[in-house]
Parts: structure tokens; C-alpha cells; sequence
């Protein structure tokens, strides 16, 4: 079955869909689009993406978040960065790849992880996905 992650126009969804208490530190680098579970409506927040050893992930430093549980759910979700979008399937990961990328994305990230870090100090409360590119 194919998702769509346009808007009703037919134009790429571009607004915020899903409000943001405040600023995320990494603004700038690409926002994810993923269909929330409940509403099917797509929904577009900025993240921070890391590489490590060839393969490219996604961290939650906020934890179990609504996004989490929806990619979780949907399995799939569109990168953007500017015009560009790049769809990908979503493998959780666990274990000593979890524990290696979140520790990488810590060393960083710096000073821009501290805050949900601090709230949040075990790395397994902070859910990682390995993105592979449809």
C-alpha cells in the first residue's frame, strides 16, 4: 500500500502540523514528515540525523515522543531537507547499535542534547531508527 505525504492541493505539505512547545537546538538540519497513527495526517517536525559506520539514524533526545510512536507504528517517513524530500523505511534499532548511536549522536550533538539528556540519562529511553532509503 502506498502513503502519500501530500497536502488535499496536491501540493507538498509544507506547514506545521503538529505543534512544538519550543525551539528544537538542531533547527535547520531536515524535518521529518510521518503520518500520525490516529488522524492519518502527515506530520512535519525538524530532526537531527547522524551517521555513523555508513548507515544513517534518527535519535529521539525527548525519549518516547508522539513521532516515535507514529514512525514506530507507520514504519516509514519522508526526510526533507529544503525542497527535497527522500522517503525511507524505519528500523528500530537496539541493543549495542542503539547504545553506539546514541552515544555518537551525544558526542555530537554537544551541548544541544544536555537538556533532554539530563531529564532522560539512560540511553534506553532514547528510541533510535536505523533509515533505510526506499
Amino acid at each position: 500500500m502506498t502513503r502519500t505525504f501530500d497536502a488535499p492541493s496536491g501540493r507538498p505539505a509544507t506547514a506545521i502540523a503538529h505543534p512544538i512547545d519550543a525551539p528544537a537546538p538542531w533547527l535547520g538540519g531536515p524535518t521529518l514528515t510521518v503520518l500520525d497513527k490516529a488522524s492519518g495526517r502527515p506530520i512535519h517536525l525538524p530532526v537531527a540525523t547522524i551517521e555513523l559506520d555508513g548507515a544513517h539514524y534518527l535519535v529521539s533526545p525527548d525519549g518516547e515522543t508522539d513521532w516515535v510512536r507514529d514512525l514506530r507504528t507507520v514504519g516509514e517517513g519522508v526526510l526533507r531537507r529544503g525542497r527535497t524530500g527522500e522517503p525511507f523505511e524505519a528500523a528500530e534499532v537496539r541493543g549495542g547499535e542503539h547504545d553506539r548511536v546514541v552515544r555518537a549522536f551525544r558526542d555530537q550533538m554537544g551541548e544541544r542534547t544536555s537538556e533532554p539528556f539530563e531529564a532522560l540519562p539512560d540511553p534506553a529511553d532514547h528510541p533510535v531508527f536505523r533509515i533505510e532509503p526506499r
